[in-house]
């Protein structure tokens, strides 16, 4: 039965070939700007330049040095920027990490203390800057949703938080900026769209408008992902990633359900104490986060991979059909080239790892006992 629900999304998405000429007229009301980007890509392809070229006139200041896996600090250090500069706009140019850590930016400039209280629920942001945004990486969907995952080096811990006051003003997304992206990113990218997917697939209410939804864009993006990865400047290929990246966590898909995101939940665990990129570990984890799955929600993993891998559902029994689709899944994954164990990461410490994950509760829906993560890591070795 579809949940009672109120949905509201206030981003203004931008879309399409030379949309960077919207910029001048989105930011005409502001002084002073804040631009936050990562290591600097930005630069090297263009963007940096037609992003400068429309704030002439503006007081610009800069924050670089953004890191996958977006930390606490970094946040500290633009907030002190923000407040000793009157800035009034920030402008976050490049994937979801940047624009995570924007967020967090965004709320902390009104709160006196560690921003890390925000990100553990400590204290409810009060107030927000205004921020906007320039995508460059497709993956995330950070760009028109409310949500940010940040990390926290000193305590080991990698936690999602979100407020309805940092959702972006606005979100300039043009395919071509993602042209100069690295195979080994758009590959992450892909993975962490068909997973958001996926983890709100996995819910007790079971609105069927999502369900086919979700099940048509995983499909479509298995079969662009071949597209963009043979020829990484085809136009309609990285159109239909984009777009697919922002719609599986714009929270349209999740109208009327509570979703679950254990599988995230384990990630964040990994990443927190291996710095690897938030794709590698869910190619990783997500087959084998599913495969428990089956086991408690046979139905509905069965539903889920007959529809989008078109298994013959009359030869095998639900559980089988299930985790063969699990299996498809992982073999979908080394197909377009991820990491899908452990090993491959050089990572043995899953002890650690589950209990740190167990620190926090591991899925909203079906929460999982330690013994359970356990087993999901073990079975991902």
């Amino acid at each position: 039965m579809i949940a009672n629900f109120i949905q509201q999304n206030p981003t203004k998405l931008i879309f399409g070939k030379q949309q960077i000429k919207q910029l001048k007229n989105l930011v005409q009301p502001y002084k002073r700007i804040l631009l936050v980007y990562g290591g600097g890509s930005i630069k090297q392809n263009g963007v940096y330049d037609d992003v400068m070229k429309q704030l002439k006139g503006k007081e610009v200041m800069e924050y670089a040095g953004i890191q996958p896996n977006p930390r606490v600090q970094s946040a500290k250090e633009a907030i002190q920027i923000i407040k000793e500069n009157d800035i009034d706009f920030i402008l976050a140019v490049g994937g979801g990490s940047v624009i995570d850590c924007v967020k967090l930016i965004s709320a902390g400039v009104y709160y006196d203390g560690n921003p890390w209280d925000i990100v553990t629920k400590k204290v409810e942001p009060s107030n927000a800057l205004p921020f906007g945004t320039v995508l460059t990486l497709s993956a995330t969907g950070s760009e028109m949703n409310c949500g940010s995952v940040i990390t926290n080096e000193k305590t080991q811990e990698k936690l999602a938080w979100g407020s309805s006051l940092v959702y972006p003003q606005f979100s300039i997304l043009d395919p071509c900026y993602t042209y100069s992206v690295s195979k080994g990113q758009t590959i992450n990218g892909i993975v962490d769209t068909i997973s958001h997917l996926i983890e709100q697939y996995i819910n007790q209410e079971h609105n069927p408008l999502n369900d086919v939804r979700i099940e048509g864009i995983i499909k479509t993006v298995m079969q662009y992902s071949h597209k963009v990865l043979k020829n990484p400047k085809n136009y309609e290929a990285r159109s239909v990633l984009m777009l697919a990246s922002t719609i599986a966590l714009n929270h349209s898909l999740s109208w009327g359900t509570k979703n679950d995101w254990g599988g995230h939940d384990i990630e964040h665990a990994i990443s927190a104490i291996h710095d690897i990129a938030h794709g590698v570990g869910l190619s990783i984890v997500m087959p084998n986060f599913l495969k428990l799955h089956a086991k408690k929600n046979t139905k509905r993993i069965k539903q889920l991979m007959v529809h989008i891998f078109e298994l013959n559902d009359t030869s095998f029994n639900d559980y089988d059909l299930a985790m063969m689709g699990c299996d498809k899944l992982q073999a979908y994954f080394k197909e377009i080239g991820a990491i899908t164990t452990l090993k491959e990461v050089d990572i043995t410490n899953i002890s650690k790892i589950a209990k740190l994950a167990y620190k926090h509760t591991v899925g909203s829906v079906y929460p999982l006992s330690y013994e359970e993560i356990y087993e999901v890591l073990k079975m991902a070795k």
